[in-house]
């Protein structure tokens, strides 16, 4: 329950802004640059993922989460007394590597409080107080800054960051709990096919909601006000119920048999809200989405977990948050790049296609895994 607060911490202060950060920036530029925090800001986080485990090493989770949330929450009051688009972006990669620092962190502590026979349902459960935060943050960030600017929301978004410190000490301080064949680095981890199949395709899936966050928003921008907001909140919401259902399926028939659905309904997601015109396709895509990605989330994460040695819970942490963000960093920079000439129904379909050669990775995986992969 004490983790809880900083995992409440940690989702706030990164979805609460996201959605809003490129509306700043287009307000005082233009379209092209809208996406370009958000690159800024996802980037910054993977460099943040790969070095957090020796951090963790050097200073233990304490202070590497203190250090995350100070920078998560801070920097934003800088934008509450500056426009200019550099200072936005300069912003973005300060939280960048604070949101890194307290996702890896608090992944590793989390893994280590949930029984290994138990973790898809663990994993779930944890996912659903990040999501439902996420999911109230994400679209309520937009509604706040259309009602009272942009400036209160990233006000907003320090308190909460910053509050959730109190949590911190009652933390453990480091993992000393090492496993036969001794920790493994995060190196060694990109290294290993059998972790980074699932982190590959998580990535993949991942490339669409860097898509549907940054420039949604932009693609609806002739419906309705509340269409974004609903649509935003069905697929935070849609996610985090995908995910406990998918953590209690998984820990009894396995993880892997949940990979290809959740890239099936992922795909057919977003290639639903390439109709931008229609405001029931916005939303029903952002369901079916909302679905198939929260199944990856649990699962990918869960096969890593499972294929690891014990003591090797920071680097996996730290290589599937990378891939996360790594992947919704290229989705965005994709996007920002084909909308101008293709426009937003045409890279939401590309976005959907881009989905499926994931399929194949699923396939391998399986080949060599036979009989199935989760040994811890």
């Amino acid at each position: 329950m004490l983790r809880c607060v900083s995992i409440v911490g940690t989702s706030i202060g990164f979805y609460l802004p996201l959605s809003v950060v490129p509306r700043f920036a287009q307000e005082s530029g233009s379209t092209a640059v809208a996406g370009l925090p958000t690159v800024a800001l996802l980037l910054a986080t993977v460099a943040g993922e790969l070095v957090t485990p020796r951090l963790i090493d050097r200073i233990g989770y304490r202070w590497s989460m203190a250090a995350g949330l100070a920078l998560l929450g801070g920097p934003t009051l800088v934008l509450t007394v500056s426009d200019h688009i550099w200072a936005i972006v300069a912003v973005s990669l300060v939280r960048g590597v604070g949101f890194a620092v307290s996702v890896v962190a608090g992944g590793a502590v989390t893994a280590l409080l949930i029984p290994a026979r138990r973790r898809g349902e663990g994993l779930a459960l944890v996912g659903i107080v990040s999501g439902a935060s996420g999911m109230l943050a994400l679209p309520g960030g937009v509604w706040a800054a259309q009602r009272w600017g942009c400036e209160p929301v990233f006000a907003m978004t320090a308190v909460v960051a910053l509050l959730a410190l109190l949590s911190v000490p009652g933390l453990p301080r480091r993992d000393a709990t090492t496993g036969p064949g001794g920790r493994i680095g995060v190196l060694t981890g990109l290294l290993s096919a059998e972790l980074m199949r699932p982190a590959s395709i998580f990535a993949m899936a991942s490339a669409a909601t860097g898509v549907l966050v940054t420039f949604l928003p932009l693609a609806t921008a002739g419906l309705p006000v509340w269409v974004v907001a609903v649509a935003l909140l069905t697929h935070r919401a849609t996610a985090t119920a995908a995910r406990w259902v998918a953590g209690r399926l998984g820990d009894r028939s396995g993880q892997g048999r949940l990979l290809a659905p959740g890239l099936l309904l992922a795909g057919a997601g977003v290639a639903a809200m390439s109709a931008t015109g229609a405001p029931a396709a916005v939303i029903g895509g952002s369901f079916v989405f909302g679905a198939g990605f929260g199944v990856l989330q649990n699962a990918t994460l869960s096969l890593m977990y499972s294929r690891a040695p014990v003591g090797g819970e920071g680097s996996v942490s730290a290589i599937w948050n990378a891939a996360y963000d790594l992947g919704m960093a290229a989705g965005a920079l994709g996007a920002g790049l084909s909308i101008t000439p293709l426009g937003h129904p045409a890279t939401f379909l590309l976005t959907a296609a881009a989905i499926l050669p994931a399929l194949l990775l699923v396939r391998r995986d399986r080949r060599a895994s036979p009989g199935g992969p989760e040994r811890r």
